[in-house]
């Protein structure tokens, strides 16, 4: 009996020691797969946290740059009406007042004036009525946008570069090579007033010579480029103190976009690109 005994205790023994052998096993293999599982969440969800970072941190600096953008348009507005203001002044408003000052002179309405001064003093206020009638229309063509709503890409640019050529004589050579056919409203007026501004400065620091425009479409996004042969303006207005190329800087930057100058023995490019895929699109 003593010997069965013995043998059953130790039957017992390492049943027991078998069983918790394989129950050790077993947890140790949960536990250890339990961690791996634990160690590969918490490297993607580190990687994930890293991503919304630097996501926050892209919004944020966005969130600055259009804050300070919209500032910088507030602040240029005001200045662009004192501009506008000056030169209605300057220009329409003192024609009109001279042609006022010669009606109220007297000369129209004496009778003893002969018919040869009458006539001359006619011409004279008719003519200086004509230029401020100019010079109105002048301000106005550089105001007045045309109907871009629903003009494509390149209908819009022919008809800027068609006035353009009207009013200065000067041709420029168009190099359109995006896909686009529906552009965001914004988009559209955002590329035709840098266009506008920069073919505006070509002509005024290049005399307009070798000027050319040029689109293309990068991803999602769209670049334009006016380039011509000139020098460009001085250094102090070409980094950003002039109210036409720091609204244009401005309002690119709003859109998200961004905004380049660059000026060599060559010539002058100015560049500006826009991403389109976070814009409401115009029909």
């Amino acid at each position: 009996m003593k010997a069965d005994l013995s043998v059953a205790r130790w039957q017992s023994w390492s049943a027991v020691a078998a069983v918790t052998l394989a129950f050790f096993l077993t947890l140790s293999a949960i536990v250890f797969r339990g961690s791996k599982t634990i160690d590969l969440q918490s490297r993607e969800l580190k990687s994930r946290v890293a991503e919304l970072t630097q996501l926050l941190s892209q919004n944020d600096a966005l969130k600055s740059r259009i804050q300070r953008a919209a500032a910088a348009t507030t602040a240029l507005n005001e200045s662009y009406l004192r501009n506008l203001g000056a030169d209605l002044h300057d220009g329409p408003a003192q024609l009109v007042a001279f042609a006022a000052l010669r009606v109220d002179s007297g000369l129209l309405s004496d009778p003893t004036t002969s018919r040869e001064r009458r006539e001359k003093e006619v011409s004279v206020i008719k003519a200086s009525l004509d230029e401020a009638m100019t010079e109105i229309r002048t301000i106005c063509s550089g105001l007045v946008l045309p109907h871009i709503e629903s003009a494509s890409l390149d209908e819009m640019l022919a008809e800027l570069l068609n006035g353009y050529r009207a009013r200065t004589g000067k041709a420029v050579e168009l190099r359109l090579s995006a896909a686009i056919k529906v552009l965001p409203v914004a988009a559209k007026i955002c590329i035709y007033r840098f266009t506008q501004e920069a073919l505006n400065n070509g002509y005024k620091h290049a005399a307009g010579s070798g000027q050319w425009v040029n689109i293309a479409q990068h991803g999602a996004g769209i670049e334009v480029q006016v380039g011509d042969a000139g020098s460009g303006p001085p250094q102090h207005r070409s980094e950003g103190r002039s109210i036409g190329l720091a609204g244009i800087r401005d309002r690119v930057e709003s859109l998200g976009g961004t905004f380049s100058f660059a000026t060599s023995p060559d010539g002058t490019i100015v560049t500006m690109s826009l991403p389109l895929q976070n814009m409401e699109t115009s029909t």
